[in-house]
């Protein structure tokens, strides 16, 4: 990130560092870096909070999509407000129109939004 401290990012470079990492799979560099302590994120499968809840997210997402690969459809920002849509793909199942929103406050992810639906794909032809 160079010499610019994390607390001075705008919303638009953490929302930028949070989806390269959760791409590269480095949940807890991403826990470090861009979400707060207190994250709270709420989601169609609860409300998770900090970074142990950020953590049992991941997993439960992990679970859903085994060994997943993600598209970033969209992504926007506006002030501290970012949201993404996305799709995830695994060999047991997809995931057509994911949606996340994000309330970034001095370089950290403060609120997250996540909304999926996992559809399991018909393995009876294998």
């Amino acid at each position: 990130m160079g010499s610019k401290n994390l607390s001075e990012r705008s919303a638009q470079e953490v929302f930028e560092d949070h989806l390269k990492l959760a791409r590269e799979k480095k949940l807890e560099e991403d826990l470090e870096r861009n979400n707060a302590q207190d994250v709270v994120l709420l989601t169609n499968y609860g409300t998770f909070h900090g970074h142990k809840g950020v953590r049992e997210a991941a997993e439960l997402l992990s679970n859903q999509l085994p060994n997943g690969s993600y598209d970033y459809k969209l992504k926007l920002c506006h002030e501290n407000i970012c949201f993404l849509q996305w799709a995830g793909d695994s060999e047991e199942s997809s995931i057509a129109n994911g949606a996340d929103s994000f309330l970034i406050e001095d370089g950290k992810i403060k609120i997250q939004t996540i909304f999926y639906t996992v559809e399991k794909k018909d393995r009876s032809g294998d």
